[in-house]
């Protein structure tokens, strides 16, 4: 008797809190889902909220401290990419709102803080958690792979 068991292959990197070396994560994880089928178009959404989710942790977890690093999880099932991008910050209190769009425009709102929102729109799941006593955050993402389309 034998049962069917999903598997998953999991690849880590470690990054420094330097800028741009968000690059390497993206690079990776679009390695990783083309692998596993995933379309040109929706390789591109993942490596967008990679590099948000990654620069986040390096500029707001990290606070480019370059003593820190990043860590970015990936995991790979039979239909889905799970990434974590983790860093050594308190993480945020609340998950994120939609920012208003028009006062961003109109130069009434900081032209920042759109990187969460990103996220949100480009992947499956997006989910923010704060690790215990409260050092270390990450943010979890899921990009599901959509066989009809592939």
């Amino acid at each position: 008797m034998s049962t069917a068991v999903a598997r998953t292959t999991t690849v880590e990197v470690r990054l420094p809190s330097r800028l741009g070396f968000e690059k390497v994560a993206m690079s990776t994880a679009a390695s990783v889902a083309k692998l596993m089928g995933f379309r040109p178009e929706r390789i591109e959404d993942l490596k967008t909220a990679i590099a948000e989710a990654c620069i986040n942790a390096i500029e707001h977890g990290n606070r480019l401290n370059e003593k820190l690093s990043v860590g970015v999880v990936l995991s790979a099932g039979t239909d889905a990419l799970e990434i974590k991008v983790m860093d050594d910050g308190k993480g945020m209190k609340q998950q994120p709102s939609k920012p208003d769009i028009d006062k961003k425009m109109h130069g009434e709102e900081d032209p920042r803080g759109m990187g969460m929102f990103l996220i949100q729109a480009l992947v499956d799941e997006a989910e923010w958690v704060v690790g215990t006593n409260g050092r270390g955050s990450y943010v979890r993402l899921v990009i599901r792979l959509d066989k009809d389309l592939v």
